[in-house]
Order: C-alpha cells, then structure tokens, then sequence
C-alpha cells in the first residue's frame, strides 16, 4: 500500500443516516427515472392492448332493405330460433301484429340510450338486461311464416308461396310435434348472448297477446372462428360451411338465395327467400370413439384443415370429375353427395347458415348437443329437399337424429321506418 495514501478521516466518512453525495443522487434520480419511464411505457402499452380489445358492442346492422338481415349477414356467435303460434284470427290483427314486430326489430337493431323510468309503482319498461344503454351487438332479427299461416284464417291461401310446404319427414328423421312447426319462425343472431336474449324477451313482451311460442333452440358458433374470420368449426370438429356460395356475389345470391321475378312466385315474394330450419341431435359418444380415418372419409375433408381429401387447402377444388371411381373422396361421403358439382359447381342451390347446439343431457344420460342445420335458398324444391334427398343413407346417418325444425318463408324486407315486414303480403291481390 502507498503509504502517501490517506484514509478519509472519521468526520469525513458518510455516516448510514447521512445524505448521498450529488454525484450519487444524481444517478439513483436518473435510474429511477428510466424505472418509471420503462413503466409509464409499459402500462401504457398495457392500456393501449387493453383498448384495443375492447369489443364494439354498439355495432349494427342495417334493419331496412330489399331483403332482411340474417340471410346473408356476416355470421355471429350466436343465435335463438324461436317458432311462434299466432292466436289471433282476423288478417287484420295479422297485419297489426307483423308491424309491431317490425318496429321493435326497427327500434332493437339502433344503439340508443335507454329511458329512465321515474314511476317504480309500474313494472319496467323493459328487462334491464343490457342497463341503461341498448348497444345491438350485430343483432339481426329476421321473420318467416310458414305455410300454415296461409290456411282459411286469414284469407291469404291464394297468396302462398308455391314451393311453401310444410316439412315432411325424411327417412333417418325422428321427428317430435314438440318441436316442429309454427305458423311464425323468428332468427335472433347477434355476437353476445344478451344481446339476442334481450331482443328475444322485448318482442315476446311486445306481442304475447298476438302469439306464443312454440318451441325455441338456442345456438352458437365458436368464438375464436368469428373472430378470425375463419369458417365455423362443428361440434364433430369439422369445419362447417366450406362449400358456399360467396356473400359479395350479388348476381349468385339472386341466382341461389333471394327470390326474383325469375322464380315465378306471386309478385309480393320478391326481395324474400325460403328457410329450411332442421334441429339435428348428434350421438358425441359414438362419434368421439370412431377412428379419424372413418370422420374424414364419412365427410370427404380431413378434419383439421378442411382441405377436400388429397387436398392441401380448405377452398381448393375437390376435382371430382378426376376421381371417377371414388378413391380419393367416397361417393358416399357428405360433401360428394351434397354437392356433386355435377353438371356445374352449385347443385346444392342453397346457401347454409347452420348453428351448434347444446340443450342440456337426455333421459340416457347422454349430451344433448348438435346442430341448428339452416339453409336458405329462391326454390324449397331444388335447394334444401332434393340436397337431403341426395344425402338419405350416407354414413353420417349413424351419428346424426334429425328431431324437429321446419320449412318457412322469409318475408321481404322493409325499405324504411314507415314500412313494416309483410306490407306486400297483405297489399297484395
């Protein structure tokens, strides 16, 4: 050691209590200033992801328009079908009730503050299920009749549509009354289960005089798919819907979907379209116990992409006319027998619009889960029964019961907030 060296002296040394020297501050100022910095950013970074998650549960669809929403709209997470009796037996009560029904669709598809109410001696104005303020969340709520609705209580059998029947059973079908029917079928579909529920319970309040309903299914679809943009995977875990027709094709939609005056229906039809509702109940524990190959032969797509067998991509042509002989995709598989493209692409003149379901456990101790098969299609005839007709025998049959739903007819849309849904209906001569 230098012995020039020198030990600070006593006084001169800090003492535990005495404060840092500047230099010393000063860096324990600047570290911890980048601490709060890194965490300012850090938690502002933090909000930001936060907000940007944040669902926009006021956004809408238009209720107004040539044709009703619920058709073709974007699909949502979920749904409620629920098929109504009418107990009113004049068409003018008729006509009374369609347009109530079209002001609550006008006043439950707009975000809007809720009013207060001041009275508490009086029920509530409404269920409070959203709080103060409505937000729709996507809500469509579109209306169909069945053909029942056109027998000798209103004076409207002349005007029924022509392919408008009521659902007969097919051979796998284990129909039940109970759910079956309706002279009114109404689809909620929206993407939070409050936001159909609310809509649901508002029009039951509104017309409870006018109708009753009948049987009700609620449904849904997986979250995560909707919020990707990615096509809907079943309770069998396959993707449901890969085949249809494309939405933007407006001159597809008319060709398939929407009744024109193409069709030869009475000139109130145009603007609607036939509804195909089909509650089919899957046996799970059968299904869970069958080997992949056997699910993926049974639907003609491998399970986890979706791509058509021999395939890469869910959208790629299954290239049928060069698998004559069924070696690649069985002709008794779903999507050969659905749809065949066979003499062109959609024999299958339909678009679906099918939803899960879970409805609880049955007497065997089994799941009640399945699907809310809905198609929509310009002609009963050529789009859904001559499919199922196609599709009577195919192996998927072990799995599936097909218990109840029915066929209706969507009612062309309302222009405006002074038209109401089934003015040509009843203006009609």
């Amino acid at each position: 050691m230098d012995k020039n060296q020198q030990f600070p002296s006593e006084e001169h040394r800090p003492s535990p209590d005495q404060p840092a020297s500047r230099s010393r501050r000063q860096g324990m100022k600047m570290l911890l200033a980048g601490g709060l910095g890194m965490a300012a950013l850090k938690a502002g970074a933090a909000t930001a992801s936060a907000n940007s998650c944040i669902h926009d549960y006021a956004q809408s669809v238009n209720a107004f328009g040539a044709h009703q929403a619920g058709v073709i709209t974007p699909d949502t997470k979920e749904a409620c079908f629920v098929a109504f009796n009418v107990t009113v037996n004049q068409a003018r009560a008729l006509q009374q009730l369609l347009q109530t029904i079209s002001q609550r669709i006008a006043f439950l598809t707009r975000p809007q503050q809720l009013k207060p109410q001041h009275n508490d001696q009086l029920p509530p104005a409404e269920s409070g299920l959203l709080g103060t303020l409505l937000e729709p969340d996507s809500l469509t709520v579109t209306v169909s009749v069945s053909a029942r609705l056109f027998d000798q209580r209103f004076g409207l059998h002349s005007r029924k549509p022509k392919k408008l029947v009521s659902m007969s059973r097919f051979p796998n079908d284990r129909l039940q009354p109970q759910w079956c029917g309706g002279d009114i079928a109404i689809q909620f579909c929206a993407n939070s289960r409050e936001s159909v529920l609310y809509a649901l319970r508002d029009i039951i309040r509104h017309t409870s005089a006018q109708m009753i309903p009948v049987w009700k299914m609620d449904g849904f679809l997986p979250a995560r798919d909707i919020d990707r943009h990615t096509t809907a995977i079943n309770l069998f875990g396959f993707k449901d819907g890969s085949g249809n027709a494309s939405t933007a094709d407006s001159k597809l939609m008319d060709e398939l979907v929407w009744v024109t005056a193409a069709n030869g229906e009475p000139s109130w039809c145009t603007g609607g379209s036939y509804q195909a509702i089909r509650l089919i109940r899957f046996n799970l524990a059968f299904w869970d116990r069958t080997p992949l190959e056997d699910q993926e032969n049974d639907f003609g797509r491998y399970k986890h992409t979706g791509a058509p067998i021999g395939k890469k991509h869910e959208m790629d042509d299954p290239q049928l006319k060069q698998d004559p002989h069924g070696d690649r995709i069985l002709f008794d598989s779903h999507m050969r027998r659905a749809e065949p493209r066979d003499p062109e692409r959609h024999v299958a003149r339909l678009r679906r619009r099918s939803f899960s379901y879970s409805a609880g456990v049955l007497p065997t101790g089994e799941l009640d889960m399945g699907l809310i098969f809905v198609a929509y299609q310009n002609d009963l005839k050529k789009g859904f029964i001559d499919t199922q007709n196609r599709l009577n025998g195919e192996p998927l049959e072990r799995y599936i019961t097909p218990f109840g739903g029915g066929y209706y007819f969507v009612l062309p849309g309302m222009k405006n907030q002074q038209d109401y849904l089934g003015r040509t209906l009843f203006e009609s001569t």
